[in-house]
């Protein structure tokens, strides 16, 4: 299992943002500290902030900060929200499926466990728990422009 770049750079961008409570973060920001492109970032920002997971404020002194306190985020379901619905293997989805050993084979039921245990434990996770007070990370990660 492997999750896409996309869901990588939103989850950063939140880890960020909890990192910097109260402070309004620009994109610019994110992007010089993680070296990644501003047009990656802003398209991940944008959806989630549709999500409910930033707040978003256009202009000269805009920024974007969480849309909701840290405790609240899971892990899990902000993957689950971001990461493509397509099927982990073939025989996970039986209109598609064209496997001959689908029904014989046990591989579709261990994935289908391995999958739900990765996810069970990004849901006890939240991204308050990934960030701590955001110490550590405001060391690795400063704010290049402050407001």
């Amino acid at each position: 299992m492997r999750l896409t770049a996309y869901t990588n750079y939103s989850l950063r961008i939140l880890m960020y943002c909890a990192s910097h409570p109260g402070r309004l973060v620009r994109i610019a920001d994110i992007a010089a500290a993680f070296d990644i492109s501003r047009a990656h970032l802003l398209k991940s920002a944008r959806h989630l902030g549709q999500l409910g997971y930033l707040s978003t404020m256009r202009g000269r002194h805009g920024g974007i900060q969480l849309g909701m306190a840290p405790e609240r985020i899971r892990v899990g379901e902000v993957v689950r929200k971001l990461e493509d619905s397509g099927d982990f293997v073939e025989c996970f989805n039986p209109a598609t499926n064209s496997c001959p050993l689908a029904g014989a084979c046990k591989l579709t039921g261990l994935f289908h466990r391995g999958v739900e245990a990765f996810y069970r434990e990004l849901d006890d996770t939240s991204l308050a728990d990934l960030v701590g007070d955001g110490a550590a990370l405001r060391d690795r990660l400063p704010l290049l422009h402050l407001a």
